[in-house]
């Protein structure tokens, strides 16, 4: 029903531009998923997205709201380009898997910094998480401006490229992100279903008290948890660097941290729901770049467009969630 509502509503939108919204539709579709190279992207689109959102999902199942992915993400993709740019002379296995190594510690660092600061000092995990985003982006812009600054670029504020040993292979035409991210589906939901910790975690989502009554140690539980999701966070900074921008800049998330967070929801915190919306995601990214050419819409329609269709799904989601009643006022 809400999507039904977001395609009238979009719909209307685009009639007042004079175009025709099945044309439209049609041609957001046929971006997303009308040919082969253009399913290769819209996975390549969807690989950060969803380990992203698998990775702010561990921490919002204790109801740790870590809004810090972005963060995360870019401190990932700064330890997988200190050790690209200074161990070149490893063999390509080894030097993709300490990569991928320190984006994991340093992410789940970064995220450890908010649980620390929760546990220990009660501080808002939310503000904390958020601000920490800022830090790190003043960070990486640091190291691009200034301080990893390429002396070959000709003056061009940009870090050197990976060489090849540092890029991850391809797949059927796809980095194998993509395999990696299937992966973790995989594992997080056995480690959220069946493990001990993902047990943990639940029961202190849905209740401290009854942790504390089951023996939990919270404080452990919740440093645990909070670098885990910042170290998913940290892999994808991992992927963006190696196989997709092949260096560090500040346009390496895209934006992933935050769209992560609306995925995380949207899937109900379950890794396999989370394919799913993760790819709807990507298509509409996709859908939404392809009909600015197509159709000669301008970047801020199609913006709105995504835009609409995003607020009918999130605000189906209240419906789902809550029930309204109407009561007789005495």
């Amino acid at each position: 029903m809400a999507i039904v509502i977001a395609i009238v509503i979009a719909g209307l939108f685009l009639v007042t531009l004079g175009h025709n919204p099945i044309e439209v539709f049609g041609g957001m579709i046929k971006g997303a998923f009308g040919t082969g190279n253009r399913i290769r992207q819209t996975i390549i689109t969807a690989i950060p997205l969803l380990i992203a959102a698998i990775g702010v999902g561990v921490a919002f199942k204790m109801l740790f709201w870590n809004i810090g992915g972005e963060g995360q993400i870019f401190m990932g993709a700064f330890g997988a380009t200190i050790v690209a740019l200074n161990l070149t002379s490893l063999p390509k296995p080894v030097l993709l898997l300490v990569m991928c190594l320190a984006a994991i510690i340093c992410g789940g660092l970064w995220a450890a910094l908010a649980g620390v600061l929760k546990v220990y000092f009660n501080t808002n995990e939310t503000i904390i998480t958020l601000m920490l985003n800022y830090v790190a982006l003043k960070f990486i812009t640091l190291l691009q401006f200034d301080l990893l600054k390429d002396k070959n670029a000709m003056g061009f504020p940009k870090i050197a490229n990976f060489q090849d040993n540092a890029i991850l292979p391809r797949v059927f035409g796809v980095h194998i992100g993509w395999i990696i991210a299937l992966i973790i589906v995989v594992v997080f939901y056995i480690f959220m279903k069946h493990s001990k910790m993902g047990y943990e975690i639940a029961v202190l989502g849905d209740s401290t008290n009854t942790a504390k009554y089951a023996g939990i140690n919270i404080n452990k539980t919740i440093l645990k948890a909070v670098f885990i999701s910042g170290a998913l966070c940290g892999l994808v900074g991992f992927i963006q660097a190696s196989a997709v921008s092949q260096t560090l800049s500040t346009e390496i998330t895209n934006g992933a941290g935050n769209t992560a967070i609306i995925i995380a929801w949207l899937s109900n915190l379950n890794s396999i729901f989370a394919v799913i919306v993760s790819i709807l995601f990507a298509g509409l990214t996709q859908g939404g770049a392809y009909i600015q050419t197509a159709f000669g819409i301008p970047n801020a329609a199609a913006s709105v467009i995504q835009a609409l269709i995003l607020f009918c799904v999130l605000a189906s989601e209240m419906f789902v969630r809550y029930r309204i009643e109407f009561r007789r006022v005495k």
